[in-house]
């Protein structure tokens, strides 16, 4: 189930902010300039459908995003619990960072766990099938896909650099809990 806890930045124990409403954690985020949608796919997908076919099934909501805010490049990353760089992967983006350009991720299946750190206070969004989460360019955050990665999600770029991390040397996003899927909650 998705879900946005909100903390402040020096209580990782107890949110201040606990819910899976889809429409309270879109005013939520929205208050921070995050975008956060549900989306329909118009076919059946699965994990090892080609790209061609994911991209499809939400075509409508692709081509109105594109119209919307000016992306140039949409692709679509899949990764499962065996990939042998799971780990490296994982890793990347664990750190706090930013970005350059707006980063706008849709899981088509599995899940992921973007914590975003905002004045004084970190908002962890839980992101499962079917939720667009869209974080603005310059917006600190760390991503976490879990130890055993599971997901397939379509990515928006506007250019082929703009996701390069440009991390802070803080240490915010270790001492928050690590996305582990079998959590409760």
């Amino acid at each position: 189930m998705s879900r946005l806890r909100i903390f402040d930045e020096n209580d990782t124990a107890t949110p201040t902010l606990t819910t899976s409403d889809h429409a309270e954690m879109a005013r939520e985020l929205a208050k921070i300039g995050v975008g956060f949608e549900q989306w329909q796919a118009n076919a059946p997908v699965a994990p090892g459908d080609s790209p061609e076919k994911i991209m499809d099934a939400y075509r409508a909501d692709i081509d109105r995003l594109i119209a919307e805010r000016g992306f140039k490049t949409v692709d679509v990353v899949s990764i499962a619990p065996d990939n042998p760089q799971r780990e490296a992967m994982r890793t990347k983006f664990l750190d706090e960072h930013f970005h350059k350009e707006d980063e706008v991720r849709f899981f088509v299946a599995g899940s992921g766990l973007f914590s975003l750190h905002v004045n004084a206070q970190v908002y962890e969004v839980k992101c499962e099938q079917g939720d667009l989460i869209a974080v603005p360019d310059g917006a600190t955050h760390w991503f976490d896909m879990g130890p055993e990665p599971s997901f397939v999600a379509i990515r928006f770029f506007t250019e082929p650099d703009g996701w390069v991390g440009h991390f802070t040397g803080t240490d915010i996003a270790q001492r928050f809990p690590r996305y582990e899927k079998g959590q409760a909650g």
